[in-house]
């Protein structure tokens, strides 16, 4: 089963998947097929005779923000982001005014092999114009990837060269894992951020654990922030590494579903250090159902914001033309008995637009408002295991509320990003400039000088972007940090953008302060 939505990166029978094959080929009786798997195995009674004549996407409008038909591209990716395995090129990137930005490149990988850069500019992909507002990331994930031992041609524009160049890389299997990064914050202190729920995510977990145990971590923050989910058995599998024996995970039930009690075993590897876990309100689905098992048998500290609020279980159906169906299934409820779910009867528009709302209402930058949201505080009453009141219907609220620090996120640092100010200015001079030897030296003394800012200046003026004293001045400590971060991934790779942003995030101070 999946919990949480799709993920971008250019980068099935798995233990960590229950999916059931619906194999009849063709795209003959679809919506009948459909329209049976709903009848059957939907979490709420329908009545699907008012659905009949409704096409399959229109139809799950009426049921639920998750549940989804993808195409076949679609369903194909989905299942090569959580298997973590695909076949393609090894890079990261980003579109920056309608170009493809590499901004990564795996080490040892095909890209690296056929002599990418980061900061390279790819303007073609085998002949196929990439550049202009029409090109989207599923449209550049399919022509990145394809067969293995496959070529495919890009055509580059890189800093310092006047011509174009073209390189022909051999895809291969690309290995990802859900682990971003894992480092001593302290001596002491381990620090594991994972980015989705994916098959191996138990197993990268577990290699880095031990191997931060021998380097002498004693406490761990585990950070779950911008997590979106993945599968329901992977996050019960992490959840099993932090508690003791016959302790209830999470339980799943749905009209079609009996319930379903998950348990931890005894062969938890971190059931007694000092655990804080780190949430936003990007934390969603299968990394709530971690925060939730922590927080509900006080086993850890939760910190950060308000997460999302999915509690809806989705089973992949697929069809004999490669494409499949998310349905919900289930919903799942915390040890305590909570959903976390947030209502959806006003439809996916508004349920989606929640998270913004929370910016503009102040719940996400105040001490005191996130206080006031009466969604959350009209949720039933629960207890967690030593007796605290929790909530549900609306996310976990975490036990220390640590708001965003906006100061410096202002019109003229977004309008920076906007125009690719900043990215031209890191990678046409910024790494020209600096080769650091000592990342830990770097995190501890590397700052932008007078005439860098001069600089960026000048190519913001270049891009008509007026220059406001007051705004930049309020915004350089945020571009400081954004350099030195992208600079030190460049150099050092995620842990040396990780260590960067670690050393200035409020969450992860607050976190450490929590286990002195």
């Amino acid at each position: 089963m999946i919990l949480g939505p799709k993920f971008q990166k250019e980068n099935s029978n798995s233990r960590n998947g229950t999916f059931i094959p619906f194999l009849t080929g063709g795209r003959d009786g679809k919506v009948e097929k459909v329209i049976s798997l709903i009848r059957d195995n939907y979490v709420d009674p329908v009545n699907v005779d008012s659905l009949q004549d409704l096409t399959i996407n229109e139809l799950l409008k009426n049921l639920d923000p998750h549940s989804a038909y993808l195409p076949p591209v679609d369903a194909r990716l989905f299942s090569e982001d959580l298997e973590g395995n695909y076949n393609g090129i090894g890079i990261e990137y980003h579109l920056l005014n309608d170009t493809l930005l590499v901004t990564g490149v795996n080490k040892n990988g095909p890209a690296a092999k056929a002599g990418l850069s980061e900061g390279d500019r790819v303007i073609q992909i085998d002949g196929n114009n990439i550049a202009g507002k029409d090109i989207t990331n599923k449209k550049i994930v399919e022509l990145i990837r394809g067969r293995r031992g496959t070529a495919v041609r890009l055509t580059i524009r890189r800093a310092g060269l006047k011509a174009y160049k073209t390189v022909s890389v051999i895809r291969d299997k690309i290995s990802v894992s859900s682990i971003d990064v894992a480092y001593l914050l302290t001596k002491d202190v381990g620090y594991v951020k994972i980015s989705r729920f994916g098959a191996h995510t138990d197993d990268d977990f577990i290699a880095e654990l031990e191997r931060l145990k021998k380097e002498g971590m004693k406490s761990l923050v585990l950070d779950l922030r911008e997590n979106g989910g993945g599968y329901l058995s992977a996050a019960t599998a992490l959840s099993d590494q932090f508690l003791g024996e016959k302790k209830l995970i999470v339980y799943t039930r749905g009209a079609h579903e009996p319930r379903t009690d998950y348990f931890a075993t005894p062969e938890g590897k971190f059931e007694k250090g000092k655990l804080v876990v780190l949430i936003n309100e990007n934390t969603a689905s299968a990394s709530e159902i971690v925060a939730g098992a922590v927080q509900d048998l006080d086993r850890g500290t939760i910190v950060g914001r308000r997460s999302f609020g999915k509690g809806l279980v989705q089973e992949q159906f697929n069809f004999g033309d490669g494409s499949a169906l998310n349905l919900t299934v289930a919903r799942y409820y915390t040890p305590s008995g909570r959903s976390i779910q947030r209502p959806y009867d006003e439809g996916p528009g508004p349920y989606f637009e929640e998270v913004w709302n929370r910016h503009k209402n102040g719940e996400l930058n105040s001490d005191r408002k996130h206080l006031m949201d009466s969604l959350y505080k009209k949720g039933r009453i629960y207890k967690t295991a030593s007796g605290r009141l929790m909530y549900g219907g609306g996310g976990i609220m975490p036990d220390v509320y640590v708001p965003i620090d906006t100061l410096g996120y202002n019109e003229m640092y977004f309008a920076l990003n906007a125009k690719g100010v900043l990215n031209d200015f890191l990678y046409n001079s910024l790494i020209r400039e600096h080769a650091p030897d000592s990342l830990d030296e770097f995190v501890k003394t590397f700052t932008l000088s007078p005439g860098h800012y001069q600089q960026i200046l000048a190519l913001a003026s270049a891009k008509g972007i007026k220059y406001n004293p007051g705004l930049f001045k309020v915004a350089e400590r945020h571009i400081n940090i954004d350099m030195k971060a992208m600079l030190a991934r460049y150099y050092f790779g995620e842990l040396g953008f990780y260590k960067v942003l670690n050393s200035t995030d409020n969450v992860v101070s607050r976190s450490l302060a929590l286990l002195k």
